[in-house]
């Protein structure tokens, strides 16, 4: 076989068929395979006037097919798939090529290929693909860890068949190994926060303000006018304003309230444990999702008494529309700012150089959390790369310091009326916390020592001490 094709692409479901595609309506030459033939056969029978495409049926045929550095991109799901494809063509590559992972893996299992893929000369890079079925095809945000060397080969076609905001193409090389799937997977995590605030705002116009879904698609469509515009409240509005063509009913209505998930907002939450970095409205996103799928423990709760939902007047509902546009903005931003801050106490605890402002940048187009408001993110990561906080930039100070009243006034009518806002309250405490010049955790850390001996340290001299609780005096050592 000709070794023609610039990239090889195996796995040709939604997401690899979308993503070679993509690559051969760029004039690249692409050669395709699946485990099951008769996909890649399809795949030609229906899309292959799009470009340049060379059929392959045996992973040996694929091999040949490429040109050197051959680069093989994998589209299998994730976990053992993914190893068994690794195996069963790493001993068919050559010192240089490159395999990429394209799919949803966990970056602590990129981080463990890429190492062992080194030692044999391989390059292993692990390419986060945001933006679904249509952003494959028409243009992704991707984020890609691996070496320097395999993107100064990669980088171009990937640039190329990515997103494009403002003449930027929506792809970078976030850092070495796993740091590419690493931020894909708080790029999603953010993404559950984002839907799950976007839905308990929608919930609290509905039970608490007395608006039908269509009026709230129609709150949420001039919402995307201003500093709300993003993909997400983009297409919740033409959500609501879906009828039901069987029954007539608004959409929302004849859908199942129970939330399902993949993994990756799972994922984030473990992660943020291990590292001790507190994304909580990412947690309470991800455990509502859980909640929501827990139908006997619901059924136990459903007759208790919850709070008082007194209608509300017109010009009432009005005001409290804006108060939730409001507490939505804050809520974002808290969201945003958590899954940027864990990204930085990763690239501490795995040696990675990322540039904040550069992943800000790749979000702008082709991701689902892309926002009117991650140009101005760039910004200020641009301006200072070491920023701790998006807090700590006087513009996003300003707002938030502005709408913290309506903020406050939104998470206190939900528990009133017993209209459940996680996410919300979650993303206030947590504003709340950081702000407070002393918090209870002085008491946590009495009670370690109490029951624990496990020390504690002052405010007034150095040093980590121990206070014999058990003694009539109660003396204090240095321990």
């Amino acid at each position: 076989m000709n070794a023609s094709a610039h990239i090889g692409v195996t796995g040709l479901a939604v997401m690899g068929r979308s993503l070679a595609r993509n690559f051969a309506r760029h004039g690249y030459t692409v050669a395709v395979h699946n485990r099951t033939p008769s996909r890649t056969r399809s795949l030609m029978e229906e899309f292959g006037h799009e470009g340049t495409f060379v059929p392959a049926e045996t992973a040996q045929e694929l091999v040949a097919a490429l040109q050197r550095p051959r680069r093989l991109m994998i589209m299998v799901q994730a976990g053992a798939a993914t190893d068994a494809v690794i195996d069963e063509f790493a001993p068919l590559l050559d010192d240089g090529d490159m395999i990429i992972d394209g799919g949803n893996a966990h970056f602590a299992d990129t981080r463990r290929r890429e190492a062992d893929l080194r030692e044999r000369g391989i390059h292993f890079v692990g390419a986060g693909v945001s933006g679904g079925e249509e952003g494959a095809l028409h243009g992704p945000s991707i984020m890609v860890g691996g070496s320097k060397e395999s993107y100064a080969v990669l980088g171009p076609m990937f640039e190329t068949i990515s997103a494009q905001v403002d003449g930027q193409a929506c792809s970078t090389r976030i850092g070495s190994d796993g740091a590419g799937h690493f931020v894909k997977m708080v790029h999603n995590g953010i993404e559950y926060a984002d839907m799950q605030l976007i839905a308990e705002a929608y919930d609290l116009l509905r039970q608490v303000a007395g608006y039908g879904p269509a009026e709230i698609g129609e709150i949420f469509r001039a919402w995307n006018k201003g500093r709300l515009e993003s993909y997400l409240v983009e297409i919740t509005a033409e959500v609501l304003s879906h009828t039901d063509p069987g029954t007539g009913k608004p959409f929302v209505d004849v859908v199942a309230d129970t939330a399902g998930q993949k993994g990756t907002g799972r994922w984030t939450v473990q992660t943020a444990l291990d590292l001790a970095s507190p994304v909580t409205a990412v947690a309470q996103a991800t455990f509502a999702r859980a909640a929501s799928g827990q139908a006997s423990l619901r059924a136990a709760y459903r007759p208790l008494p919850g709070g008082v939902r007194i209608p509300m007047s017109r010009s009432e509902a009005e005001r409290f529309t804006s108060q939730v546009e409001q507490a939505l903005y804050a809520s974002k931003v808290i969201a945003y700012d958590q899954g940027l801050k864990m990204i930085q106490d990763a690239a501490l605890t795995y040696g990675w150089d990322i540039d904040l402002a550069a992943v800000a940048g790749i979000w702008r187009g082709g991701c689902i959390i892309r926002a009117a408001f991650l140009d101005r993110i760039r910004t200020a990561y641009a301006a200072e790369p070491r920023l701790v906080s998006l807090l700590a930039e006087p513009g996003f100070a300003k707002e938030i310091t502005a709408v913290q009243v309506p903020w406050r006034e939104v998470v206190a009518a939900s528990v009133r009326r017993g209209v459940p806002t996680p996410a919300f309250a979650a993303a206030l405490s947590y504003y709340d916390t950081l702000r407070a010049d002393r918090l209870p955790a002085a008491l946590l850390q009495g009670q370690r020592d109490y029951f624990g001996a496990h020390s504690y340290r002052r405010t007034d001299r150095q040093g980590a001490f121990h206070t014999h609780w058990g003694h009539p005096d109660r003396s204090e050592t240095e321990v």
